[in-house]
């Protein structure tokens, strides 16, 4: 099948874009006109869920500015609120407003330091033109039903480094529904990603949303050593003339199940630097190497079932290069903690095409290859016998101790990293054996990791705290592979679990009196 630029496939669809004009005003409103569908689905849902704005005030914005004031107007920066956005967002309407509660900037989105937001789009659509939306330093973050198309990171006007959605810097429970993300071309046209999550992002779902006529659609770190991010959710989403990162994953662990990928030019899901994929019963049409490991010799893994490829063709392996196919086959197993309902994958065309991108009336599946609206308050009995249903992971009981284990300390020799680091301090002081030396995070909350080039079975591990300017008061302990909760409790020590086998085990800090000072995280078996 022959191939067009993303630069010269769209520019018919954009030209039929249509939206209503800016009226300038913002109104607040008692109740939801249209209220925000459903509940978060996959990694969204986990790490205590997604619920944006759920039980706040809900106003109506038409320009960025009103966005941006609506944000700065709330109590502070955590209060709930739903803005519902009509009409197109620009340049010319995108001002900075100031505020104890917010931190904006003009001519972007800036969804900076908050938590607790639903953006919806309602009424006639809302469309971000050259506008990006960026989310740092946040979480509780729901947007829905929005258009974002051609944020460009070169040429005029610029706007969030060319990403139509970016999540960078400590980002948490981001779920992004029925929207559509569109560029016109390349990086050579200005454009970057379309949805993109680096510095530790984690806990993210994208859903029955639309990507399209892009170079790039999306990745997931910013580098080979940028491997803090994961926990992401890919389903029933269309990925349409995107020449490569559908996505590009560095580490971490990403689910896709459900979605329609036609006419990927040269690439598509990229898993590398050893992060795993769980991919199952998507459709890939008229594309090129739609699954493996690209330009880089770091290996990524994954787990494939129930996919159908039509009409896909594949490149010869070489020391860089390492497509899944032409006979895909899984070279890892992947367990994700949450339920989920598939679809067939012979049916994902018409289900994705029925249900996927913004102004489809928040339309979902119900497994059994059948649009439906979405049931405000999703019950256990409200869907359907679905098609294949994969049960969560249980969470296992964990018990707190403050008698130390016995055994060897695997962390000694193994590898570290985490989310933030305070001056002076190292990840890899956590695993030298040495009390003396110690990670701090950069503020009161934070991360640090252990991991193996391998899975390593544990069942208990040890915090010990260095005297210093705090202590922790609450901790979680997770299974880095798939964000399960292993343990949690208040003041650093030790707990034990049910023998678990896994490649990295994080350590994250929620709570704590001033800057705290790990020294040594130990792990046994």
């Amino acid at each position: 099948m022959g191939r067009r630029s993303p630069s010269t496939r769209l520019q018919a669809a954009l030209a039929a874009l249509a939206v209503a004009a800016a009226t300038g005003v913002i109104l607040t409103i008692p109740e939801a006109s249209a209220a925000v569908a459903a509940g978060a689905t996959g990694y969204a849902s986990q790490n205590g869920g997604t619920t944006g704005g759920a039980g706040g005030q809900t106003v109506r914005a038409t320009t960025g500015t009103q966005i941006h004031a609506a944000l700065c107007g709330r109590a502070s920066s955590s209060t709930p609120i739903t803005i519902q956005v009509e009409g197109t967002i620009n340049h010319a309407n995108t001002a900075k407003v100031s505020g104890t509660s917010c931190n904006t900037a003009a001519g972007v989105i800036e969804l900076k330091q908050i938590s607790n937001v639903t953006l919806v789009g309602v009424g006639a659509g809302a469309v971000f033109d050259q506008v990006g939306i960026h989310i740092r330093e946040s979480s509780n973050i729901i947007i829905q039903n929005v258009t974002v198309k051609n944020v460009k990171k070169s040429g005029s006007p610029t706007s969030n480094g060319g990403d139509a959605i970016g999540m960078e810097s400590d980002v948490r429970n981001v779920w992004v529904d029925h929207s559509t993300l569109e560029a016109s071309g390349g990086e050579s046209e200005g454009f970057d990603g379309l949805f993109d999550m680096k510095d530790n992002t984690q806990y993210v779902t994208l859903s029955y949303s639309v990507l399209r006529n892009s170079g790039r659609g999306g990745l997931v770190g910013s580098s080979e050593t940028e491997l803090s991010n994961g926990f992401i959710t890919y389903h029933h989403n269309l990925y349409e003339n995107i020449d490569s990162r559908a996505p590009l994953l560095r580490g971490g662990t990403a689910h896709m199940y459900d979605n329609h990928y036609r006419q990927l030019n040269e690439s598509g899901i990229n898993s590398r630097a050893g992060a795993h994929a769980k991919v199952e019963n998507n459709y890939f049409e008229d594309s090129k190497d739609v699954l493996g490991t690209f330009y880089t010799d770091a290996a990524g893994y994954w787990q494939v079932a129930g996919n159908v490829f039509d009409n896909v063709t594949w490149s010869p392996k070489g020391t860089d290069y390492n497509p899944a196919g032409p006979n895909p086959t899984s070279n890892a197993t992947v367990s994700v903690p949450y339920a989920y309902t598939l679809d067939s994958a012979s049916c994902v065309p018409d289900v994705v095409a029925r249900t996927a991108g913004a102004g489809k009336g928040l339309l979902v599946s119900d497994g059994s290859c059948t649009p439906q609206s979405p049931s405000p308050t999703p019950t256990a009995t409200a869907s359907p016998t679905p098609t294949a249903t994969v049960s969560p992971t249980p969470t296992p009981t964990a018990t707190a101790t403050t008698a130390p284990p016995s055994g060897t300390n695997l962390s000694i020799g193994a590898g570290s990293d985490g989310s933030s680091k305070a001056d002076g301090t190292s990840y890899g002081n956590v695993r030298d054996g040495n009390l003396s030396t110690y990670w701090s995070p950069a503020g009161t909350t934070g991360s640090v990791s252990v991991k193996w080039g391998s899975p390593t079975t544990i069942s208990s591990v040890r915090v010990r705290e260095a005297a210093g300017a705090g202590t922790v008061t609450g901790w979680r302990l997770l299974n880095a592979d798939t964000g399960a909760v292993l343990a949690t409790g208040g003041a650093a020590g030790t707990a034990t679990f049910p023998a678990t086998a896994l490649s990295k085990v994080t350590f994250e800090i929620t709570g704590a009196t001033g800057t705290p000072r790990v020294a040594e995280f130990e792990t046994y078996a």
